[in-house]
């Protein structure tokens, strides 16, 4: 991995922690960046980057089969089922984040939820 590489993803990871801390403040967007010391369009700029980086995140890799993810990576805030639940296979799965709907039905790729799961959580 190159040395830019690197660098990108740490400044998304470093807008990312700023994104989830503006969401558990409580503050508006604008008020956020005015105490932190930014401008609100640096605020925006990065959160499109975060976008969509999470939407590259999504496209299919050619892998071997992946099981279920642990419970390391389940994003923040998010529960984790010990359970066996049995649904029906023409039923599919609802999660709802902000306003975001996801339907998936037991045909889904675990991982490929994972990762809409985790760019959820940053909107």
């Amino acid at each position: 991995m190159n040395t830019r590489k690197i660098a990108a993803e740490l400044r998304l990871s470093h807008w990312a922690k700023i994104m989830q801390d503006r969401n558990e403040s409580g503050l508006s967007i604008k008020e956020y960046c005015k105490t932190a010391g930014f401008h609100e369009n640096i605020y925006f700029y990065w959160q499109r980057k975060l976008r969509e980086a999470a939407c590259q995140n999504l496209l299919p890799k050619p892998q071997a089969e992946t099981a279920c993810p642990d419970k390391t990576s389940v994003p923040g805030g998010w529960a984790v089922c010990e359970t066996t639940i049995t649904t029906a296979k023409d039923k599919p799965l609802t999660i709802e984040v902000g306003g975001c709907k996801v339907l998936a039905d037991a045909d889904v790729d675990p991982e490929l939820l994972l990762k809409v799961c985790r760019a959820l959580v940053m909107i």
